[in-house]
């Protein structure tokens, strides 16, 4: 059984339409739409059917309403069996339904908003359940210690920590070599170089560090959780468990979510030293100021330790958020392919935005507070 399929090409008086495979019920999937979109405000000329296999009434009613309408018997010779099961559907279709209209540009616009707005809600309120049986399976685990999975929790903690460690270290020791390339490039122009020891310590331990961490477990860990839980969504292993008495939650969110809990704090702890040192090396090679002079410049600052906590007081908030998307996009899969790729790509762009927004919304309280 060959899939349906078609190929159109451009012709003096109008388009060639070429139909391959078998336009049959089980074999046509979105054929039709996919015609319908490429025959938008075009007419058939010609038709291709040297490779055109089986032929039924659901082939001939897809053409019909893919656009390709009003078709004469001498663009079936080749096979005149099909084109009298085409002349059928045609004149049936005809008559008993009215000419399809279609929506101008402001409708079509106005209800792709009136879809966002509901997949909007819908989301949200599916989010809101989820979170509220996070609650709950958090509650009994605290309830019932001895229920708990640390064997996972061990586990999960090294997969979403220590392997992460290297590209954390990595990316944010670059992250405080381009700080440090700008601030000393810009500040040694007033003569203030000795101040990009500062602008290192502060952006590297209050901003940089953390959301950098957390963007890369987004990307890293977001993703695989949605991906993990998903597949075993697709393979009713879920549902399995659930026969078998065994709480998903607690069986595969919570652990994830401990482990995120537990080693996003250390995770950037050593991204801010590795930022530093990327910070320390442009300084010692650009201003020849060497580490215990940056060092000490850091330590005489009192508010150096103030921005310390402020960015680690930030890594609890932004694991809860990772861990949550990603498990929750992983429990929303269906049971195909396309569904596990959507939920991965939206997990990893719905961590990342929330990142970016508690971020900012952290920064305001701080303003706030003074700190």
């Amino acid at each position: 059984m060959a899939r349906a399929d078609f190929q159109l090409e451009e012709a003096e008086d109008g388009a060639r339409l070429t139909l391959t495979g078998d336009w049959t019920t089980t074999s046509l999937g979105r054929t039709g739409k996919r015609l319908e979109t490429a025959l938008e405000g075009r007419k058939v000329s010609r038709l291709n059917l040297d490779d055109l296999q089986r032929f039924d009434t659901a082939g001939a009613l897809a053409l019909v309403q893919g656009g390709a309408a009003g078709l004469s018997d001498g663009h079936w010779t080749s096979r005149p069996e099909a084109g009298r099961i085409y002349a059928l559907v045609e004149r049936l279709e005809r008559q008993s339904a009215p000419p399809r209209r279609k929506p101008d540009a402001f409708t079509r616009t106005f209800s792709k908003i009136g879809h966002g707005v509901h997949d909007f809600a819908a989301e949200a309120t599916r989010s809101l359940a989820f979170l509220g049986r996070l609650i709950a399976a958090t509650g009994t685990a605290l309830k019932h210690p001895g229920r708990i999975r640390w064997a996972a929790w061990v586990s999960q903690a090294e997969r979403a920590g220590l392997d992460a460690l290297p590209i954390v270290m990595v990316t944010n020791f670059f992250i405080g070599a381009v700080v440090a390339f700008l601030g000393v490039d810009l500040l040694t122009q007033f003569g203030a170089g000795v101040f990009a020891v500062q602008l290192i310590g502060v952006s590297v331990l209050r901003e940089f560090a953390v959301v950098i961490t957390a963007v890369l477990l987004a990307g890293r860990s977001a993703s695989a959780f949605a991906a993990e839980v998903g597949s075993m969504r697709m393979n009713q292993e879920i549902d399995a468990m659930q026969v078998m008495g065994v709480n998903a939650f607690q069986a595969l969110v919570i652990p994830r979510l401990a482990a995120l809990l537990i080693m996003l704090p250390l995770l950037t702890f050593a991204a801010m030293i590795a930022g530093l040192f990327g910070g320390l090396l442009v300084t010692w090679s650009s201003l020849n100021l060497g580490p215990a002079f940056f060092m000490q410049r850091l330590q005489d600052d009192p508010n150096m330790f103030q921005h310390a906590m402020v960015g680690l007081s930030k890594a609890p908030v932004f694991a809860l958020v990772v861990a949550a998307i990603g498990c929750r996009q992983g429990m929303a899969v269906a049971g195909d392919v396309e569904s596990l790729g959507r939920r991965v790509t939206a997990a990893v762009v719905q961590a990342i935005f929330a990142i970016i927004f508690l971020d900012a919304v952290f920064a305001l309280i701080y303003l706030e507070l003074n700190l």
